[in-house]
């Protein structure tokens, strides 16, 4: 199972991007107060998945729907969890690094067959758009933040409220701008780097902003590495700006400025990283 010391990558669709059934479905479930904030979804998602993986073993489950709702205005944006996906996921992962007779004895064959299927239709594209729901709207990642998440917001978009027990720093922004700067970005890579990793990580993230509505809402959410660093660091976190400082460097041609920035970033997050090691 993941850690809790996460950050996340969420997009918000609009009712429409759904269909009837779904869009009532949503707002059923909006007014009868199920939406789950983000603060406290990682913990009830990791739940949900645990019970789901210690039911039996023999097919994986039916999990209820749940998403976190935004709200803007007269519009009601929704993020769904797609538990399905998630706990398949962590049945392939719980087979990983053990022998076969073990992994079969805790992940039987048919299960894992059953959750590689529904991992492999979703990364293949399979039933993307079936009734109008997209793949996974939400991305994790453990101990830190990937660099090409970066790339898709504005340090001006910054969120920050470190109330105590409640602390929260994320970026919330219009996916046409965030699709807009995903482009640019890679326009530059391509021309100054080439077909690098991470040029094809920010192609890959491109891609995947572009199976959602386009009046959607693109989130960044440091998640609960946020209780992992000090108030201080927090503040002066200008992770966002370092990107666009790099990317405008290779697009000026200014090799040492560009590798500063990166530099910079890559020695912030690897401490970040290294805290799982510590006890």
């Amino acid at each position: 199972m993941p850690s809790l010391f996460a950050s996340y990558l969420r997009v918000y669709e609009p009712l429409t991007a759904f269909d009837r059934d779904r869009q009532e479905y949503w707002r059923s479930y909006v007014r009868q107060g199920r939406a789950v904030a983000p603060q406290e979804g990682p913990v009830r998602q990791r739940t949900a998945v645990i019970e789901a993986l210690g039911a039996g073993w023999t097919r994986l489950p039916d999990l209820p729907d749940e998403a976190y709702v935004l709200e803007t205005g007269e519009a009601m944006l929704v993020c769904p969890w797609n538990l399905r996906v998630r706990v398949a996921e962590a049945a392939l992962s719980a087979r990983e690094g053990v022998p076969a007779v073990l992994a079969d004895a805790f992940v039987p064959p048919v299960l894992a067959g059953q959750a590689k299927a529904v991992v492999e239709d979703w990364r293949s594209g399979a039933r993307v758009l079936e009734h109008g729901v997209p793949r996974l709207h939400e991305q994790i990642s453990t101990w830190g933040v990937p660099l090409r998440w970066f790339v898709l917001v504005d340090p001006e978009e910054r969120e920050l409220d470190l109330a105590a027990g409640r602390g929260v720093l994320r970026y919330r922004t219009e996916i046409s701008k965030a699709r807009r700067r995903s482009s640019r970005a890679l326009s530059v890579l391509r021309k100054s780097v080439g077909e690098v990793p991470i040029t094809q990580a920010v192609e890959e993230a491109a891609r995947w902003l572009e199976e959602f509505h386009p009046r959607s809402v693109v989130e960044l959410d440091y998640g609960g590495l946020v209780d992992l660093l000090p108030e201080e660091t927090l503040r002066a976190d200008d992770s966002p700006a370092l990107v666009a400082a790099g990317l405008a460097g290779l697009a000026r041609g200014e090799a040492e400025e560009a590798s500063a920035a990166y530099d910079k970033l890559v020695a912030r997050w690897r401490a970040v990283q290294l805290l799982e090691r510590c006890n």
